[in-house]
C-alpha cells in the first residue's frame, strides 16, 4: 500500500480487527476529504457531525459517515461532479473504491453517496494488518457514507481548520458551539426506533468535559425546520437543561453503551452511565 498510508496507521495502536477497520476507515475518510478540498467542495460546504469532532477536534471515538451543510440551500445540489476528484485520490493511496448514489424516495433535503471498498483487500495491502485478516469477513466492506444538508438553517458559523495527513490542508468546518448545536438537535430529536444511538451522549459529555457552550439559536431553528415546533419554546440554558434531562429519563443506557462500544478504545469510560449521571452533568451545559 502507499507509504503514506502506512506512516498514517502507524499513529494508531492496532491489536484487533476492529482496530484495523476503524483505522482504515478514518484513513480513508481523510484521504477523501483531501480529494473535496482538492475539487473546491468547501467553498460550498462546511463538514460537521462526529467525524468532523473525530479528525478536527480530537473526539477519542471513530465515527463511521462524512456529514456537511452548504453555506445556502441549493435544491439543485449534487456531490457527482465531485466523485471523480474523490475516487482519483484515493486511487492514488492504493484504494479501490467504489462510489455509488443513494436514491431516496420522496427525495429529501439530506443528499446521500457512499464510498465503498472491500475490507479484506485493504487488509492485505499493509503489512502491518495481515494478521487480522482471517479476522475479517471474505465479503466485509468498509462503507463510508457522504451525507450533504442542502437546504441548511443558516445560522451557523464557521472556521478553517487543517488536517495533517496524508498531507496539511484546510478543512472549513462548523465551530464547536455550532458542532454542540446540531449534536443537541440528533440527541433530542432523534428517533430511535429499537437501538439508543450511544454515541449521541458519548459526545455529549465530551462537549460538557471540554466545556464547550451551546449556540441556542442555531439549535432552536435547525430543530424548528425540523418540524419540533416545540423546540421555539426553548429561550434560556435552564429550559434547555430540562428537555435533555426529560429525554435521559427515556434512555435505556445498557443499549447506549452497546451502541458506543465498537468506536472507542476503553470501555472503563462507560462505567458511570446512568440516568443520574446525565441529569448531573447536563447542570453544566451552557449556552451563547
Amino acid at each position: 500500500m502507499n507509504q503514506a498510508v502506512t506512516e498514517m496507521l502507524a499513529k494508531y495502536h492496532i491489536k484487533t480487527s476492529r482496530d484495523a477497520e476503524n483505522a482504515l476507515k478514518e484513513i480513508i475518510q481523510e484521504v477523501a476529504l483531501l480529494g473535496l478540498h482538492r475539487a473546491n467542495f468547501f467553498e460550498r460546504a462546511a463538514f460537521y457531525g462526529g467525524t468532523a469532532l473525530r479528525v478536527l477536534y480530537a473526539l477519542p471515538r471513530f465515527s463511521e459517515d462524512l456529514d456537511f451543510t452548504l453555506f445556502r440551500p441549493d435544491a439543485d445540489f449534487s456531490l457527482r461532479p465531485y466523485f471523480s476528484a474523490v475516487a482519483k485520490e484515493l486511487n492514488a493511496y492504493g484504494f479501490q473504491v467504489k462510489m455509488e448514489t443513494v436514491e431516496k424516495s420522496p427525495k429529501n433535503e439530506i443528499e446521500s453517496d457512499f464510498i465503498k471498498a472491500n475490507t479484506k483487500i485493504h487488509l492485505l495491502k499493509v503489512r502491518a494488518l495481515k494478521e487480522f485478516v482471517q479476522q475479517t469477513q471474505p465479503n466485509a466492506k468498509l462503507q463510508i457514507k457522504f451525507e450533504v444538508d442542502t437546504d441548511p438553517v443558516t445560522g451557523f458559523e464557521f472556521e478553517t481548520r487543517y488536517l495533517l495527513q496524508p498531507i496539511g490542508f484546510p478543512v472549513i468546518s462548523l465551530k464547536k458551539p455550532d458542532l454542540f448545536a446540531g449534536k443537541l438537535h440528533a440527541l433530542l430529536f432523534r428517533q430511535w426506533k429499537n437501538r439508543v444511538k450511544g454515541r449521541d451522549y458519548y459526545d455529549y459529555f465530551w462537549y460538557l468535559k471540554n466545556a464547550v457552550p451551546v449556540r441556542l439559536s442555531y439549535l432552536r431553528d435547525k430543530a424548528v425546520q425540523s418540524g419540533h415546533t416545540q423546540a421555539a419554546n426553548l429561550k434560556n440554558a435552564v429550559q434547555l437543561r430540562d428537555a435533555i434531562q426529560k429525554r435521559v429519563e427515556a434512555v435505556d443506557f445498557e443499549k447506549a453503551k452497546d451502541d458506543v462500544r465498537p468506536f472507542i478504545k476503553d470501555e472503563n469510560e462507560l462505567a458511570f452511565w446512568n440516568r443520574d449521571f446525565f441529569k448531573q452533568i447536563t447542570e453544566k451545559i451552557e449556552i451563547i
